[in-house]
C-alpha cells in the first residue's frame, strides 16, 4: 500500500527529527572534541576555528595507545573465545544426542536472566584465587560462556538438514570435520552477528575490567577515559570528548562494516 504524498512527507519528517534527537549528544561531543576551552565555556554549539589540540592532548596526558591496544586484545580475544565455545555448545545440542539434552539447554538459557553484578563476585574471587589479577586471564575468560551466543548459533544450527549429519557419518566424516566444514559456512551470517556482538560487548566493559585491574599495563581504554575526566581539574571538555570520540571510533566503524550482516543475522534468529 502506498502511502500518500503529505503522510509520506510527514513521516520523514518524523524520523529525521527523532534521528536528530538521538545523534544529538554524539554531534555535540564531536564539534566539543574541535572545539577551545574558550569556546566550549562561552556556550558556543558552533566552533570559531577547528583545532586538533584536543586530540594531541589526549594522547599527551595518559598511554592511550597502552589502553587502545589492551582493549583490542580483550575484545578480540573474548570475541574469539566466545565463538569458538558457543559454536560447539550450539554444535552438541543440536547434532549430538544425550540424555538430558534440552533440560540442560533450557537450564543454560536461564542463566540469561541472571544479572552481570550478580556474579562479579564469584568471578573475582575465582581470578584472584588463580592469580589473573592484573592480567589478560581475567579479562576474558570469564566471559568466554556465553548463553545468547549458544542459543542464536544453535537455532541457526538447527536449520541445517539432518540428512546432511547423516550423509557424513555414511561417508566416515567424524563429528569435528562436519562442524568444521559444514556447519560453520552454512552458519557464517550468525557468526558474525556474534562476533560483532561480542567485540562491542566486550570494548564498552567498565566495571570488570575496573575490579580486575590495578595499574596501567593492562587496562582498557574505558577505564582510561575515566582517568582523564578524573585528572583535568579544570573540566577540558574538549579534551575529554575527543578521547571519547576515539574510543568509540573502532565501534562505530565495525558497526557500520558489519551492519547488513548484523541485522540479517538477528532477524534470522528471531524468525527461527
Amino acid at each position: 500500500m502506498t502511502l500518500p504524498i503529505h503522510r509520506k512527507i510527514i513521516f520523514y519528517l518524523l524520523l529525521i527529527i527523532s534521528a536528530l534527537l538521538i545523534f544529538s549528544p554524539a554531534i555535540i561531543a564531536f564539534l566539543m572534541s574541535f572545539m577551545s576551552s574558550q569556546d566550549i565555556m562561552t556556550g558556543k554549539l558552533i566552533p570559531t576555528g577547528l583545532t586538533l589540540d584536543n586530540y594531541l592532548k589526549v594522547f599527551e596526558r595518559f598511554p592511550l595507545m597502552q589502553y587502545l591496544l589492551n582493549s583490542f586484545i580483550v575484545s578480540i580475544v573474548i570475541m574469539v573465545g566466545q565463538l569458538i565455545l558457543a559454536s560447539l555448545a550450539a554444535y552438541a545440542f543440536v547434532f549430538l544426542e544425550f540424555k538430558g539434552r534440552d533440560f540442560i539447554f533450557f537450564i543454560f538459557i536461564a542463566t540469561m536472566m541472571v544479572p552481570f553484578e550478580a556474579s562479579i563476585i564469584p568471578n573475582f574471587q575465582t581470578i584472584r584465587n588463580l592469580n589473573w589479577l592484573d592480567h589478560y586471564n581475567g579479562l576474558t575468560i570469564p566471559f568466554f560462556a556465553t548463553a545468547f551466543g549458544t542459543f542464536l548459533l544453535r537455532q541457526n544450527f538447527k536449520q541445517i538438514p539432518k540428512e546432511l549429519k547423516e550423509a557424513s557419518e555414511i561417508a566416515g566424516i567424524g563429528d569435528f570435520k562436519f562442524y568444521l566444514t559444514v556447519v560453520l559456512p552454512m552458519a557464517k551470517t550468525s557468526l558474525i552477528t556474534l562476533g560483532v556482538y561480542g567485540f562491542v560487548t566486550s570494548w564498552n566493559m567498565y566495571l570488570w575490567p575496573l575490579l580486575a585491574t590495578t595499574n596501567d599495563s593492562v587496562r582498557t581504554v574505558q577505564i582510561g577515559l575515566r582517568q582523564l575526566q578524573s585528572q583535568e581539574q579544570l573540566n577540558e571538555w574538549g579534551v575529554i570528548m575527543a578521547g571519547a570520540i576515539i574510543v568509540v571510533l573502532p565501534t562505530l566503524i565495525l558497526l557500520f562494516l558489519g551492519q547488513k550482516k548484523l541485522q540479517k543475522g538477528l532477524t534470522e534468529g528471531a524468525l527461527k
